[in-house]
């Protein structure tokens, strides 16, 4: 690809020095599991977010399971949140055997649908689980509200939006849990897998720390049958490095996907930036019934894109028998005309001229 999707290895160039020699520490140190880098990456995340607590964990899918566990959602109970998303927001939701309830998206921020919650609560319902998609919040205050109002707990899927904000607070600060992916092609990302639940309870983050360590709140005494979902120590290390740099490559995203844009108005739907959000860009989705083109034409220019998602949840074949006869016409229609472009902090202006002009040209009248 001369312009690929995202670029590992120019981001990795910025920071590699001071990664291998803190690696080597850590190495040296021989505390590989649950250590001091993980104990340090836990209280910066917090900060960083807002939240009195985070506790690491071995992946975001890991972080929204631990998340229900701690919260009691078990069979019987319904969870309802997003068909918009990768299929780990509501795989978490089914490993406990709650039943997933999946509600339509609002068209222009790909986010649930506040509106749409509210008519799909239940007696049986626990939770509801917003996805903040592509790097930008769901529309959070109707959400808490309607949470309250039916004594709901709120657990925010934070996979993408690692440094959004809504209202001038991070997302992750909001929910009884925000639960954070640091998969490595993250705004935030390890050097494989990992995750982080936040929360300001200090009896649900200590439960999550039980949960995570095999259920056990002193060594070899274990109180629940809990998991071994533990942060490496070794990709603490490299998280810490790469918060320094958070800020800085989420204001690069943001600059990016100005120019995008300013470049693409008019010839596909750009994204769009709700009032009182600050969008991140983990993904730059555009909208367009030209998608097959639009691919064909960046392909052919040796440019990368990704669909993301093809395939709505409730039309997965894993929810064929729970979402017979489910329409969701939003996310169905949406999910026939999105496709991501390249976005990365190391881009440049003249990487982004040459994606628009590819686009621009494969869908002129």
């Amino acid at each position: 690809m001369t312009i690929p999707m995202l670029d590992l290895k120019a981001e990795y160039a910025l920071f590699r020095d001071e990664l291998l020699e803190r690696l080597s520490d850590a190495l040296d140190s021989t505390q590989f599991i649950l250590g001091p880098n993980v104990q340090a990456l836990e209280k910066e995340v917090a900060v960083h977010v807002g939240a009195k607590h985070a506790v690491g964990c071995a992946s975001g899918t890991d972080a929204l399971h631990l998340a229900l566990r701690v919260l009691g959602i078990g069979p019987g109970d319904e969870v309802i949140t997003s068909p918009f998303t990768f299929i780990g927001t509501s795989e978490a939701i089914s490993y406990t055997g709650a039943t997933p309830v999946f509600v339509d998206i609002q068209a222009d921020t790909f986010n649930i649908d506040p509106a749409q919650i509210e008519r799909a609560i239940t007696r049986r319902t626990k939770a509801v689980m917003p996805v903040h998609l592509y790097g930008q919040a769901a529309e959070l205050d109707p959400i808490i509200a309607l949470c309250k109002r039916h004594g709901l707990r709120l657990i925010e899927d934070c996979a993408q939006s690692c440094g959004a904000s809504y209202g001038g607070r991070m997302t992750g600060a909001f929910g009884d849990f925000g639960c954070f992916s640091f998969y490595p092609s993250k705004n935030l990302g390890a050097f494989g897998d990992g995750g982080m639940v936040t929360t300001n309870e200090d009896s649900l983050a200590a439960e999550v720390r039980v949960y995570r360590n095999h259920g056990s709140r002193e060594r070899y005494h274990h109180h629940v049958i809990g998991y071994n979902s533990r942060l490496d120590e070794l990709q603490a290390v490299i998280l810490r490095v790469k918060l320094n740099y958070l800020e800085g490559f989420n204001a690069r995203r943001r600059a990016i996907a100005q120019a995008y844009n300013e470049r693409l108005a008019g010839h596909v739907i750009t994204p769009a930036e709700a009032p009182n959000r600050v969008h991140v860009y983990h993904q730059y989705t555009i909208r367009s019934p030209q998608r097959v083109a639009i691919q064909k034409a960046l392909g052919d220019a040796g440019i990368g894109s990704m669909i993301y998602y093809p395939v709505p949840l409730h039309q997965q074949e894993v929810y064929a028998d729970l979402c017979k006869g489910v329409s969701l016409p939003v996310s169905e229609s949406v999910a026939k005309e999105v496709v991501s472009l390249p976005i990365f902090p190391q881009m440049t202006i003249d990487q982004v001229d040459q994606v628009c002009e590819v686009v621009r040209s494969a869908t002129k009248p």
